[in-house]
């Protein structure tokens, strides 16, 4: 089958819930992306012939998020597109989707990607539309219902935090001190400049936004320690050592490798390996130690031999857990940061670590490198690259 590469991959900085991102919704920071995604690829839109998006928090969005941002880049009519929901492995599956499509001789140019706006996640009423006689109106959050809710227990997802903290053996210690460890990493990442190549500066009002927002420079062990639990009496699981709920959008040009080759057309990387599993739901963060090691039986390759690895860091336990039980050298693993530290746009932060992981590969020199993601509702999912 045909190889695929990956011709541009851009991202959007990372805002806050109601932060300063909160004012674009999913359709237009996922249309930011696609349009400097297409220039750097130095194609032209009329090349596409499909587009796929990641996007969880689809209620109030209108129809098909992606269909929306293939015509606000002036994509042909005549290509199709589809929005997909794989929770958080939404965007990475977006993108083994569009590397399908190319492989299975259904498309040469695919714009693939994810992207989330939590904040413009709506309340709901259900129950009302047939009339509602007397007495209050229940409300639900969609984005705590639809993307934060395990499905099955009904419990939010830090519940499953704590339970892979217990069954795994992570101390509130380590996981206070590997949150730390992100925002350290980030700090210097962005003061460093290394981010600058994959961020899209994004237009609100009058000025750009350039940085992830959710940085924070002056965290401390002590202040870290200082949080209390929030999803269990005497649990381990907190603000600090969780991802927050954010805002942002990520797009990469994937291309038949002859194709690019025939068009004289530069590429950042190839996918050279995918591989996705399933757990019970109640441990589902320790899912990228399954994803990931079969993923490396399948390509005979050890995991120890991959240059760079960013696993997402949905919470600190399942993280630390995953990098200890697969042996990693963590000198290896998001060594600009995690979601920790960054965000966790749901359906952007497939595409986000991997647009991340390709640009460490470019800035270090280096090879080889596997994303992976925990997915809510027992899943994991992993993907390997190579320049």
């Amino acid at each position: 089958m045909e190889s695929v590469v990956i011709l541009s991959a851009v991202r959007t900085p990372i805002g806050k819930l109601g932060g300063v991102l909160s004012g674009l919704n999913a359709v237009q920071l996922g249309s930011v992306v696609a349009d400097e995604a297409i220039k750097r690829a130095a194609i032209s839109p009329t090349q596409i012939e499909q587009v796929i998006f990641g996007n969880v928090l689809q209620a109030g969005s209108g129809q098909n998020v992606a269909r929306q941002i293939e015509r606000a880049v002036n994509i042909p009519d005549t290509s199709t597109a589809m929005t997909i929901n794989q929770v958080c492995g939404s965007g990475l599956k977006a993108v083994r989707l569009g590397q399908a499509a190319i492989m299975m001789g259904d498309a040469d140019v695919v714009l693939v990607g994810g992207t989330e706006s939590m904040s413009n996640a709506p309340f709901i009423a259900p129950h009302v539309r047939f009339g509602h006689k007397f007495g209050q109106v229940p409300f639900y959050d969609s984005a705590e219902h639809d993307g934060l809710e395990d499905a099955f227990s009904k419990k939010p997802m830090g519940i499953t935090a704590e339970n892979v903290a217990d069954q795994f053996h992570v101390s509130r210690e380590t996981q206070d001190a590997f949150s730390l460890q992100s925002h350290q990493k980030a700090v210097a990442a962005r003061d460093s400049g290394n981010f600058k190549a994959e961020i899209v500066p994004v237009k609100v009002g009058d000025s750009f936004v350039h940085d992830d927002e959710a940085i924070r420079d002056n965290t401390s062990m002590e202040a870290l320690a200082n949080l209390k639990p929030v999803f269990k009496e005497n649990g381990t699981v907190t603000a600090g050592n969780a991802a927050g709920l954010n805002d942002g959008a990520s797009a990469l040009i994937l291309m038949k490798e002859s194709r690019a080759t025939e068009l004289g057309l530069p590429y950042l990387a190839k996918i050279t390996g995918y591989a996705e599993v399933g757990i019970n739901p109640d441990i589902m963060g320790y899912a990228p130690y399954y994803a990931i090691t079969k993923l490396a039986q399948k390509m005979n390759h050890p995991v120890a031999d991959f240059n760079r690895v960013e696993i997402n860091e949905a919470f600190a336990s399942q993280s630390a857990a995953v990098i200890r039980d697969l042996k990693l050298d963590a000198a290896k693993v998001n060594v600009n940061g995690g979601a920790i530290a960054l965000g966790h746009p749901l359906g952007d932060s497939g595409a986000r670590i991997l647009t991340t992981l390709i640009h460490n590969l470019i800035n270090d020199n280096l090879q080889t490198g596997v994303a992976s993601l925990c997915i809510g509702g027992g899943m994991g999912i992993a993907m390997a690259i190579s320049r």
